[in-house]
């Protein structure tokens, strides 16, 4: 397919780890994402792409999210029955190549209409048994990002329900309005976090490198003079809920603003297993956030960077990982 990919840093040590699999893996989407897909994102904040990965990039992304569930690290947290893991490919050879070689690079690129940059990735797993909901919450406020083009590629080696799969409200992501985050230690309660507030307001690092230490998500502070997530779970009528049943193989893109949960209360026989990589597009700048809950990917620490700046002024830590064709 027309475009440009751009091969990031990790491309030799990952084709030596991953060896199960062939060297030269398809970077295509199985199929082109149509016009009417890219404008249900734009319109709705969210759309399912059915069937664009390969089956070889299903085997790698199970083989990765295993190896990362079996070695939790300092960036693993666990949330009652949900961990979630911070930056898993750099601990994952094989998300570590999903992330430079894949399709998702591209069909993130496509969706947004520009070249795009990797920031950032998680992990999610809810093992079998019960599966709690996962709260409605919007990602915006937990990272130094600034800008309209951001999306999340979600993917799963697992079949999901829609009643426990990604869900979001339509068309949130045009509200142009950031939420405090859920997490984070509560500066009206705790005085230790009142003084980390003030540093950070006078332009300290809420999160320094030192996170890459010791880190929970209650390492960080609340900005409580953000509003509140609405109660969506309890007003569900009021609000156009979308969500699907997820088949592996499939992408999820939701914007980076978008309000968005996982269902639950249901026994499963089966684990969840998900993966979402954040992609930013030509527009996404840094934001010194004096709530901030994720640390900055490590590698952008040492370049100090200030609210205001492009991440494209960065691209040793940002290499452009998918541009379009020259000639449009």
């Amino acid at each position: 397919m027309n475009g440009r990919r751009q091969c990031a840093f990790h491309l030799r040590l990952t084709r030596a780890k991953t060896s199960g699999y062939p060297d030269a893996m398809t970077a295509d989407p199985l199929r082109e994402i149509t016009k009417e897909e890219i404008s249900d994102f734009h319109r709705d904040g969210a759309v399912l792409l059915k069937g664009v990965l390969a089956s070889e990039w299903v085997d790698l992304l199970r083989e990765g999210t295993d190896a990362a569930i079996a070695n939790p690290d300092v960036m693993s947290e666990n949330l009652g029955t949900l961990r979630v893991d911070q930056f898993p490919a750099a601990k994952s050879p094989a998300l570590q190549r999903i992330v430079d070689e894949s399709p998702l690079a591209e069909i993130a690129g496509r969706a947004l209409g520009s070249a795009v940059r990797f920031y950032m990735d998680q992990l999610f797993f809810k093992p079998k048994g019960l599966f709690l909901p996962t709260p409605w919450h919007q990602d915006t406020c937990y990272y130094n990002l600034e800008g309209d083009a951001l999306v999340r590629a979600w993917v799963s080696p697992d079949r999901v329900s829609r009643e426990v799969s990604l869900e979001v409200v339509r068309g949130s992501h045009l509200w142009n309005v950031t939420y405090s985050p859920l997490a984070g230690r509560d500066p009206d309660l705790d005085a230790d976090a009142r003084v980390m507030l003030e540093s950070a307001r006078a332009g300290e690092p809420m999160l320094g490198v030192d996170a890459y230490d010791d880190w929970n998500y209650f390492s960080g502070v609340r900005d409580n003079s953000l509003p509140k997530v609405p109660d969506i779970e309890g007003h569900r009528d009021s609000y156009e809920i979308l969500g699907w049943d997820y088949e592996p193989g499939d992408v999820i893109l939701f914007h980076g603003h978008i309000l968005h949960a996982a269902g639950g209360n249901v026994a499963s026989q089966t684990p969840r297993r998900a993966h979402a990589s954040l992609w930013a597009g030509s527009d996404v700048r840094y934001l010194h956030r004096v709530g901030q809950v994720i640390p900055d990917p490590r590698a952008l620490y040492k370049y100090e960077p200030k609210s205001g700046q492009p991440l494209s002024e960065f691209p040793e830590v940002f290499p452009v990982a998918w541009s379009p064709d020259p000639a449009g």
